[in-house]
């Protein structure tokens, strides 16, 4: 009889110690409660506990983790819709309190940038937005720590990786781009050819305000109109009369109107 008792008392003792050995892994931390209140801090590598009274209520790991915060729906200050998402490097610098202060301490770092990304962005215009990333990290992250330093964590860097505005924001700036695009080629063009319109006067050794430099540009652009008409396949080729041509050049020039009458000898008359 004795023997029965002793033989399960060795096994109940067996059990129990089992049972005591807790193994925590490296760069984590366990917390103990006994009889429902917190007790102590299991470190790294083999602990004991008391069974059916000490309970482990947490383990977790201490080291630094990431957390991806999906695209979410924001407004920027000129009224555009855009989605933009971010990433949060942050760790555990006291487990009790990130496990005793609130209930879900990812779940608030998580709704805490949510927040403080739609407050930041609707600050800004959307301009703003692409060239102020740098100032939009630091801002976030300066929030962030601020508003965790009671939960036991440390918000070490915050990058918001992607600001996409709505396809019709995108189209409408794709339009404005390509526009610009238009409006600088056209302005290099006409300095272009103010600039090879001032080597040609020099070359002529004419003033390029002059009335000389004015007929020989609307004769050589007249010789060009003729040359493009010749080489077109299905053009019409009118001649107009080259002396006709002259006189309504030189009045076109010298600002008087030119009635196109000529007279039996072939020059123009005004009336």
């Amino acid at each position: 009889m004795l023997q029965a008792f002793l033989a399960i008392l060795a096994l109940i003792s067996a059990i129990g110690l089992v049972g005591s050995i807790r193994v925590i892994k490296e760069a984590h931390e366990a917390l103990v409660e006994r009889l429902g209140r917190y007790n102590r801090r299991l470190k790294p590598g083999l602990n004991f506990i008391i069974p059916f009274i000490e309970t482990i209520v947490i383990e977790a790991l201490m080291s630094e983790r990431v957390l991806e915060v999906p695209p979410q729906q924001a407004i920027t200050k000129d009224s555009v819709s855009l989605k933009a998402d971010a990433v949060v490097y942050w760790q555990i610098l006291d487990l009790r309190r990130a496990y005793y202060a609130i209930d879900n301490v990812e779940m608030g770092i998580r709704n805490l940038i949510l927040t403080m990304l739609r407050s930041d962005i609707g600050q800004m215009n959307l301009d703003e937005t692409f060239a102020s990333r740098k100032e939009i990290n630091q801002s976030l992250l300066r929030q962030l720590d601020e508003g965790t330093g009671t939960w036991g964590v440390k918000i070490t860097r915050v990058e918001v990786r992607d600001i996409t505005p709505a396809k019709t924001v995108i189209d409408s700036m794709e339009l404005e781009r390509a526009a610009e695009i238009r409006k600088r080629a056209a302005i290099l063009d006409a300095q272009g050819s103010a600039e090879s319109m001032e080597i040609l006067a020099q070359a002529l050794k004419l003033d390029p305000n002059s009335r000389e430099f004015l007929k020989f540009l609307v004769a050589q652009r007249y010789v060009e109109a003729n040359q493009k008409l010749g080489e077109s396949p299905n053009s019409k080729v009118v001649f107009m009369d080259p002396k006709a041509l002259t006189h309504a050049m030189a009045e076109l020039i010298e600002g008087q109107p030119y009635t196109g009458e000529s007279d039996t000898n072939g020059n123009s008359s005004h009336r």
